[in-house]
This record gives C-alpha cells, sequence and structure tokens, in this order.
C-alpha cells in the first residue's frame, strides 16, 4: 500500500481552536491557570458534550502569541500530513476581546497563514443573522489578502437557512466561496437549502445528502464538495466509521472531500483520516487519489498550485 503522508492533498475543514496540538494546549492551560479538557468519552453524545470541551480549550488563547502559534502549528502539521494547502475557518467573536477587535484576529491569522493557508471566516448558525452579514463584510474586506470564503459553523439546528441569505450575498460579491456547515443533524434537505439559497460551492459535512438521491444529483450536477470528516460523527452519533457513504458518494459524481475538522478533540490527522477510509471502508488507492484530488480542485488556492499538487496525485498513483 503506498504511504499516505505522501499522498498530495488539501485540508479544506479545519477550524483554528480545534486544530491545537495537545501539547500547546496543555502548555497555554497551566500558563494561564485554566483546566485542560478531557477526551470525549466513548460512545455517542450530544452537541453539547463537544461545545463545552471546545470553549475550555479556545479559553487558554489568551494573546496574539499563542494564536498566531497555533495556526503556524497547524500548517505544519498538515504539511507533514502531505497537506499542500489547508483552508483554516476562523470566528473572529471568540478571540477578539482578548486580541483587541475582529480585524485585530484577522490580521493575526494572516500574518501567520504564510502562502500554504487561506483563511475561511465563519459566523455562527446560532448567531444573529446581523452579526453574520458583519463577518461577511469584514470576510469581504480582506478578500485578495489571504481571506478566501465565508461559513458558517457550529449547531446547524438553531439557525433557519433564509435568514443567512443577505450574509451570503455580500460574501459572493466579494468573490469569496460560500462554505457553511450544513446536513449534520438536519436531513438533506438542508444540504439543498445550502446549494440553493446560500450559493454553497462546498458544505461542510453534508453527510445526510446521501439519504436523497435528488440532493445527490443537486451537488454531482453543480460540482459542489461535501467536507467530509470521519472522526468527527461517531462521538456524536451521527455515523460509525463504517457507515459512511463514501462510496456511494463517489460513484454519484459528488465531489468530496476528507477534513480533520477539530484534530484536537475528535483525533487523528489528515492522513489519519484517509488511513480510517481505507481501513474502514476498503477505499482503494485508486480512491483514495480521487478524495485528494476533490480537495484540491474544490479548494480556493492559486491555479498554479492546484495544478502542481494535481500533477503530484498522478505521480502517487
Amino acid at each position: 500500500m503506498r504511504d499516505l503522508t505522501t499522498l498530495p492533498k488539501a485540508n479544506l475543514h479545519l477550524h483554528l481552536t480545534g486544530s491545537m496540538r495537545p501539547a500547546t494546549l496543555a502548555e497555554l492551560a497551566a500558563r494561564a491557570g485554566l483546566p485542560v479538557p478531557d477526551a470525549i468519552p466513548a460512545g455517542a453524545h450530544g452537541w453539547e458534550a463537544f461545545q463545552s470541551r471546545y470553549d475550555l480549550a479556545r479559553a487558554v488563547l489568551r494573546t496574539a502569541e499563542d494564536v498566531a502559534r497555533v495556526v503556524a502549528e497547524a500548517a505544519a502539521d498538515d504539511a507533514a500530513c502531505g497537506a499542500g494547502w489547508t483552508e483554516l475557518q476562523v470566528d473572529p467573536s471568540s478571540y477578539a476581546d482578548r486580541l483587541g477587535g475582529y480585524e485585530a484576529v484577522v490580521e493575526t491569522v494572516l500574518a501567520a497563514a504564510g502562502d500554504q493557508v487561506g483563511v475561511i471566516l465563519v459566523a455562527s448558525w446560532a448567531g444573529p443573522p446581523e452579526q453574520a452579514v458583519r463577518m461577511a463584510e469584514l470576510a469581504a474586506r480582506y478578500a485578495g489578502r489571504g481571506v478566501v470564503g465565508f461559513g458558517l459553523s457550529n449547531d446547524e439546528r438553531r439557525g433557519r437557512v433564509e435568514d443567512f441569505v443577505p450574509a451570503f450575498r455580500v460574501a459572493a460579491e466579494a468573490g469569496l466561496i460560500a462554505v457553511p456547515h450544513g446536513g449534520f443533524f438536519e436531513g438533506a434537505w438542508h444540504v439543498r437549502a445550502c446549494v440553493e439559497q446560500l450559493g454553497a460551492a462546498r458544505v461542510g459535512h453534508g453527510l445526510t445528502a446521501h439519504a436523497d438521491p435528488a440532493t445527490v444529483e443537486l451537488l454531482a450536477e453543480r460540482g459542489v464538495a461535501l467536507e467530509i470528516c470521519p472522526t468527527s460523527y461517531p462521538p456524536l452519533g451521527v455515523a460509525e466509521l463504517a457507515g459512511l457513504p463514501l462510496r456511494s458518494l463517489l460513484a454519484a459524481g459528488v465531489p468530496v472531500a476528507l477534513g480533520t475538522d477539530d484534530p484536537l478533540l475528535f483525533g487523528h490527522d489528515l492522513s489519519g483520516q484517509y488511513a480510517l477510509a481505507r481501513e474502514h471502508l476498503a477505499l482503494t488507492d485508486e480512491d483514495l487519489a480521487a478524495l485528494a484530488r476533490h480537495s484540491i480542485t474544490a479548494s480556493a488556492a492559486p491555479a498554479d498550485r492546484k495544478a502542481r499538487l494535481l500533477a503530484a496525485v498522478d505521480d502517487w498513483r
């Protein structure tokens, strides 16, 4: 079997706090006198089991230096897994009070990102639509300067798709890709709504789409990629690894990109996600190369970088 760490790929689904190395979390928590969150226990749990641990981890990021360190380490970790491009999701409101405002957060992240990382600014499904518009306007101001997209994160059950149309219109007018989370808890209808109402070029997770042939057909026809993160689903009772519909989605022509989501809490780096797909779903090296190609073509990486990475995937095969 070919070495998956040498398979060129992109990581399109990674959150800033969730990208933190466990050792970095332990060090920063000790410095701040804060607890280190426990691992999510085995078995299926509700969203709160994840969110409470994520909030504890985020609290250790106190300074611009802390945030910059996490960004740089995340890029290095992905590069070690063969990633030639990473897209990092950042909600500026999560760090603004400590770094001195939304713009300070964005500029700190961009300064640390280098040329391997594109930044996606996100609002929350649980937040007011007006805040999402504000985040989209912020993203638009940094379009072409390292910010490549706009999205929505958090539990999609806490917001209505139609309420966020104005925010995504702002992002589209600035040339940013639309990458909302969807179809994690809600059914295939939610994935379709993200595409038809928000103009999603990719959907974060979107796992439930496979249950509706019409939605699968829509994704395939429009080339809308699903960012599937295998280790994120068993702890929250969404799906078991062996039940992930990667084969059927690929067969239907839906672009699928594997991501890491929050490796701090869910475990497994980017190569590990591919290894799990190989182990639990019996994907061949040809299948895994297809996933890597999808991650590259669906990314916001510069065209010349995409071409180099795609050629390198062919070499790996």
